[in-house]
């Protein structure tokens, strides 16, 4: 048995729960036991040992004295990047944990706020040579991608006058009479011998530091991370190519020389920074598109007053116990119980059950959850939490934790990166010991190094990713992540959430066994509830052309006559009940009926129960005290969806179902062939558990909507949100289907598929390129102009290469 306090899958608290298994542990839920039954003992996994750890297999723990801080950071771009975070911030004085993540650019740090505030952590971060800024700081999160911009802007403009030096005066002269007449040729060769090419010199120096300081400071940055973890990267030798061009060239002004090669440096910072930059472009063009999803950011509440007066407050400043009323339409600020009031809650957004739950004085609701109907007065729970904060937090700490890939160009960069600098070294070396002077050996060093290919290198893999994320643009698919087409080949397992995911999460009447006219009262009377269910229900009003007419939304429980002749009107959590033409209606639970006094006969009350079996809502329909008939409501299946789900199975992957509705809901699928496993009734933590667990056998792709999602989204290998979602679940997922069709995604396989034979392809073309420069600057038949000449036009073709589009439509 584990010793625990809370659910031995999710460590949600256990009070009030009773369900256990064989061995004693306790559990919050059936779900979370069920999937701790399936995959508990996956790969001889201890339970202890499911949540994610650290390197040292000891669970995070946080001294009561401490607190998370989360922090974004701009400019991490690789493990290194991570690794070199976290290292730093453990060295500050009253931090105890670090965790960073550069596919989400999230560190978030554990400390002792009186040793170090968050202020000092920021400081401390951006003192490396990061952007760390708070989370939800719109403003230096405007001002980092601003400097983005202007590293770009700053190295085009400069760059180009340090070219035009070289095209309009120093390339002619290299190469003979060919681009001038004699007498031009012969004054710009004396210019440059004579006292005035050392301030035309010194002038080209400092507008190549200016390149190399501020276009290129996120390449250095990134070398000097890469030399300090001993971790060599496509930074190091982008920045080794540049650095060693830029040295030799004022080394050679120092002495005299004749030959200068800024144009290597700036070519080199200009290009990568540029296809970084375009890299990213894309990728702030295709989160734009998701401005329709909706956030569920609850900031403040109507606390209810001693003397019965209502004031609005931030929710941060609600205590225990005290009293909140919330509305139809608005969401419960805070976890807490119920006090007054009767009202039907959607609890889909934290919970993912589809289907409203009635609540009534002394029943606990969530914070997040929405009331759909009436008004509800909650007494703030112990703590004055949130269940939709605690979701919150539990997200962030997942992506903190995903650790990026090492990205395929900088895993061969561990090997090429030494392999070239060791040539060089070896061929000037060489040169030195059959007699050539220390300028021609370094000449040759340094070609050898330029000739290395580091922008095509450098350019492989964003711009075949820039072009997987524009084709899945165009295909109304977002991809958040740059890693995305590197971290999934082929997916192990795929996880499906079922509302709003393989649902439509919309309820609509699926089913009626009554008369058309009882059918058309019903739906009057239902016009006026607020309802999710009464809404469907009043959406089957015919109208004349043979359509439907929507609720209208009006408002309950006033006593008086509708225009549409309902009168009397009365809701309840269960229920309405009115007279519509001179006729006593009821429209809801048996429960309801009983309570009033109708009658249910056997016959109604037997198809009532087996409706219930499949998932769905049985609505009663009775007038003038007895039940004659039933409207079943439930959440429809989305189109193809079983298309989708199948062709997934058919490549061997294994197919789950993972939701927060109870069993019944989720039966329909576990008759589906394609389906290997159903979960149902498990709560956002126990989600995020069930992924964890399923990684251990093999990558994990997590399809989800909603909030509850999040948690589950952000733990996968992969997690890909529906366009139809929150903003949480687009936050914590890697791609987002904007046009929300699930068919939507083989198209992501497929992309990710094609865009890693694109950067295989690019890598491939420019190691082609390596094989036959590298031996030719190494003999001394290149010199460093022809090298970058060479090198420019490696890069144009990885450029053409990247344009193509990846999938044929």
């Amino acid at each position: 048995m584990t010793d625990r306090t809370g659910c031995t899958l999710c460590e949600l608290p256990v009070e009030g729960s009773d369900v256990t298994d064989d061995e004693g542990n306790r559990f919050c839920c059936v779900g979370c036991r069920d999937v701790f039954d399936a995959l508990g003992d996956v790969d001889d996994v201890a339970p202890e040992d499911v949540r994610r750890q650290r390197a040292d297999d000891e669970e995070r723990e946080i001294p009561d004295d401490h607190e998370s801080t989360y922090l974004e950071v701009d400019g991490m771009h690789c493990a290194t990047c991570e690794a070199f975070i976290e290292s730093a911030a453990l060295r500050t004085d009253g931090v105890s944990a670090a965790d960073s993540s550069y596919v989400t650019d999230t560190v978030r740090i554990d400390h002792d706020p009186g040793a170090v505030s968050r202020a000092d952590l920021r400081e401390t971060i951006s003192g490396l040579g990061y952007s760390a800024y708070d989370r939800d700081d719109a403003v230096s999160r405007r001002r980092a991608d601003n400097w983005m911009m202007g590293r770009v802007v700053v190295g085009v403009l400069v760059g180009m006058m340090v070219m035009l030096q070289y095209l309009l005066i120093i390339y002619p002269t290299y190469f003979g009479g060919l681009f001038y007449d004699q007498r031009t040729y012969e004054f710009f060769s004396q210019a440059l011998a004579s006292e005035l090419a050392t301030p035309f010199y010194l002038a080209l120096a400092a507008m190549t530091t200016i390149v190399l300081g501020v276009t290129g400071k996120p390449i250095l940055q990134g070398a000097y991370v890469s030399a300090k973890t001993r971790s060599p990267n496509m930074d190091l030798l982008v920045a080794i190519a540049a650095v060693s061009a830029y040295l030799y060239s004022t080394l050679s002004i120092v002495v005299g020389g004749e030959h200068v090669y800024y144009d290597v440096t700036v070519a080199i910072v200009v290009i990568v920074t540029a296809g970084n930059y375009y890299e990213s472009t894309i990728k702030d063009e295709a989160t734009e598109r998701l401005s329709d999803l909706t956030a569920v950011q609850i900031d403040e509440a109507r606390r209810v007053r001693a003397d019965g007066d209502r004031e609005d407050v931030a929710v941060d400043d609600l205590e225990p116990d005290d009293r909140v009323l919330v509305r139809a339409g608005e969401r419960i600020p805070v976890d807490g119980e119920v006090v007054d009031g009767e009202v039907a809650v959607d609890e889909a957004v934290v919970t993912g059950e589809s289907l409203p739950v009635g609540k009534a004085p002394g029943d606990a609701v969530v914070g997040g959850s929405l009331v759909t109907d009436g008004a509800v007065t909650v007494r703030v729970g112990e703590g004055a939490t949130s269940s939709l904060d605690r979701v919150t937090e539990l997200v962030w700490d997942l992506q903190s934790t995903s650790h990026g890939i090492q990205k395929l160009a900088d895993k061969l960069a561990t090997i090429f990166v030494p392999l070239v600098l060791a040539l060089s070294v070896v061929v000037a070396a060489a040169y030195l010991l059959t007699g050539a002077g220390v300028a021609e050996a370094l000449l040759v060093g340094l070609t050898v190094l330029i000739v290395s290919c580091p922008c095509a290198l450098g350019l492989a893999t964003p711009l075949a990713v820039a072009a997987g994320i524009r084709d899945a643009l165009e295909r109304s698919i977002v991809v958040f992540d740059d890693t995305v087409f590197e971290r999934v080949r082929e997916a192990d397992t795929v996880v499906f959430d079922k509302t709003g995911t393989l649902t439509t999460g919309e309820m609509t009447v699926v089913e009626t066994d009554l008369e058309d006219e009882l059918l058309e009262s019903a739906a009057r009377l239902e016009g006026r509830s607020a309802h999710p269910i009464g809404r469907a229900i009043a959406a089957e009003r015919p109208v004349a052309d043979g359509g439907a007419v929507e609720s209208a939304g009006a408002t309950a429980g006033d006593g008086t006559a509708d225009p549409d002749g309902v009168e009397d009107f009365e809701s309840y959590r269960n229920g309405v009940a009115g007279v519509v033409d001179d006729e006593a209606l009821l429209v809801g639970h048996p429960d309801l009926f009983r309570d009033r006094g109708w009658t249910v006969p056997d016959g109604i009350a037997e198809r009532i129960a087996e409706r219930r079996e499949t998932g769905r809502v049985p609505v009663a329909v009775g007038r003038d005290g007895v039940a004659e008939g039933l409207i079943v409501v439930g959440d429809e299946l989305r189109s193809g969806w079983s298309e989708t789900l199948s062709a997934i199975a058919e490549t061997g992957t294994d197919v789950v179902v993972l939701t927060g509705d109870d069993a019944r809901a989720a039966e329909r699928f576990r008759a589906e062939p394609s389906v290997d496993r159903v979960f149902a009734g498990v709560p956002p933590e126990g989600k995020a558990e069930t992924v964890e667990r399923l990684k251990r056998t093999g990558r994990t792709v997590m399809v989800g909507d909603g909030t509850n999602d999040a948690p589950a989204l952000a733990a996968a290998d992969l997690g890909i949100a529906l366009g139809g979602g929150t903003a949480m679940a687009a936050d914590a997922a890697d791609v987002a289907l904007v046009d929300d069709e699930i068919d939507s995604l083989d198209t992501v396989f497929e992309l990710a598929r094609a865009t890693d034979r694109r950067v295989k392809g690019n890598i491939g073309w420019a190691f082609c390129y390596n094989g036959v420069a590298i031996p030719l600057a190494a003999t001394g038949l290149l010199n460093p102009l022809f090298a970058a000449v060479a090198m420019g036009a490696s890069s144009l073709l990885v450029v053409t290469n990247s344009s193509r589009s990846l999938l044929e439509d």
